[in-house]
Order: C-alpha cells, then sequence, then structure tokens
C-alpha cells in the first residue's frame, strides 16, 4: 500500500477525528480534504488515535471488524470489511445505561464476539486456525456512531474513523464453538418490544470466524497479530438499527441468551 499524507497531516487529521468522537461532534469526512487519502493511510491515523488514547492512560480492550455482513454492506454501499478498536470506556454493562448525549447518531448491531486463547498471525489466517484457538465465544451488542454528517462517509475515511467504533454491550453467556452452530445461529432483535431484525451467523462473512481470520491478516499487512486473550467483535449480523434517547433495546441469541440496554 502507499501513502499520500505526510507525518504532520497525518498527525492532524488524528486530532480533528478524535476530537470529533471526544465531544460528539461531527465532521465532513476526511476525503474531501484530502481525496486522494489511501487505506495505509488511513490506518496510520486509525492507529495515531489509538495511540493518543493509550498515552492519556485508557486501555484497548478488544478489536473489532466492521462492515462484513452482506447487509452491513449493502446499506454502506462498500465491499470491503475493515477493522478498529475497542477503548475500555467504550464498555456497557448488560442491562446498563447508553448516554446519547456523548453520540452524534448511534446505531445498534447484533454481533457474536470471540475471545482467544491463543495467538493467531496472518498472512494464511483460515478458519480452521480460528476455531482451534478460540476460548470462548459470547453474545455482544455494538453501538456504532460515524462521526461524519448524516451517516455519509467513503470506506478510506471510516477507517480513519476508527471504524465508527463507539460503545459495546457483552452478554455474559460464554460458548464454546464446538458446542455451537455459528453459522446458523439465530439473533432477534427487538426495539422498545417490537421485532425490528433478524439475523443468523452466516451473514458474517458465511461464518463469524472467517471474519477473525480476515482481521489477523489486515493486521499482519501492518506486522501486527491477534495476542492471546484477545476480544474480537466480528460484525453485524443484522443492518444498523438507529437509536435514541428513550429507547430499550433487547437481543436475543440462540443459545447465547439475551443481551438488553437502556439509551437515555
Amino acid at each position: 500500500m502507499s501513502k499520500t499524507l505526510n507525518n504532520d497531516q497525518m498527525l492532524a487529521l488524528a486530532e480533528h477525528v478524535e476530537n470529533a468522537e471526544l465531544n460528539a461532534r461531527d465532521i465532513t469526512k476526511v476525503t474531501n480534504d484530502y481525496p486522494d487519502m489511501t487505506f495505509e493511510d488511513a490506518y496510520d491515523v486509525q492507529w495515531e488515535i489509538r495511540r493518543r488514547k493509550e498515552a492519556r492512560g485508557n486501555k484497548v480492550v478488544g478489536m473489532k471488524m466492521g462492515l462484513t455482513s452482506w447487509a452491513k454492506m449493502a446499506q454502506m454501499g462498500v465491499e470491503t470489511p475493515i477493522y478498529g478498536f475497542l477503548a475500555d470506556y467504550f464498555s456497557v454493562p448488560d442491562g446498563g445505561v447508553v448516554n446519547t448525549k456523548e453520540l452524534i447518531h448511534p446505531k445498534i448491531e447484533a454481533e457474536i464476539a470471540f475471545v482467544t486463547k491463543a495467538p493467531l498471525h496472518g498472512p494464511g489466517c483460515h478458519i480452521g486456525d480460528v476455531l482451534a484457538a478460540t476460548d470462548f465465544v459470547i453474545p455482544a451488542v455494538e453501538v456504532i456512531d460515524s462521526r461524519y454528517e448524516n451517516f455519509k462517509f467513503d470506506l478510506v475515511s471510516v477507517v480513519a474513523d476508527n471504524a465508527s467504533s463507539s460503545r459495546f454491550i457483552t452478554g455474559g453467556t460464554m460458548a464454546n464453538v464446538a458446542d455451537l452452530d455459528l453459522k446458523t445461529l439465530g439473533v432477534v432483535v427487538e426495539k422498545n418490544g417490537e421485532v425490528v431484525d433478524v439475523g443468523a451467523g452466516a451473514a458474517v462473512l458465511g461464518h463469524p470466524a472467517s471474519s477473525v481470520a480476515m482481521l489477523a491478516n489486515l493486521l499482519a499487512e501492518r506486522g501486527e497479530h491477534i495476542p492471546a486473550g484477545t476480544f474480537i467483535m466480528t460484525g453485524g449480523i443484522t443492518a444498523a438499527i438507529a437509536v435514541e434517547a428513550g429507547d430499550n433495546i433487547s437481543v436475543r441469541y440462540q443459545g447465547l441468551g439475551t443481551v438488553t440496554a437502556r439509551f437515555a
């Protein structure tokens, strides 16, 4: 991959995009000002945002894949999955409250999360490697919140915006991957007591473990890998569902219990 940004431009963009997240203030997509930006530029910005958070004392508690479901890719008009990181303050307890004043235009996605017990290295990581390296899977709900105006962006811009990461809620039911058929595992999303979407694990690249393998292979492009003990959200099974203050959401997972949250 090639780069078009110099170091000063990259640092300035990282500050600009992260400030939009921290201040819940929307911005125009970064490619408006830098139309020749590449994926390598965008990941440089994302990794600098990560460095900035860690320098302030925040912990990175996991990774996430984005745009991995056919529904999500169709919704966003893109074709390539991407990754981002999860910071400690993104975590919301099951049944907890998400403060919408800290967000711009939140949406929820039902996901399956993996926790590894062995490291995963790319290139060439495949689904068998992932299943062998998985400690357990748990249900999770991601709250995405693009910092871009009207949720309009291109793929390079969203990579620079840490793949729209903002909050996540994890359930308390752990399961061995050998005990579940993750391809057919069903999910039902309810908002304010009404079913708003349903899906199955196969929506995520055919099998959620394929998403983890892709993450390992993408990280390898930067000389990184997935360490043992990593929490990984594999991407939305359903299309993203808009939420606002006053909404209550409940997501039921076949064999993995229910995850709930309230938006205030």
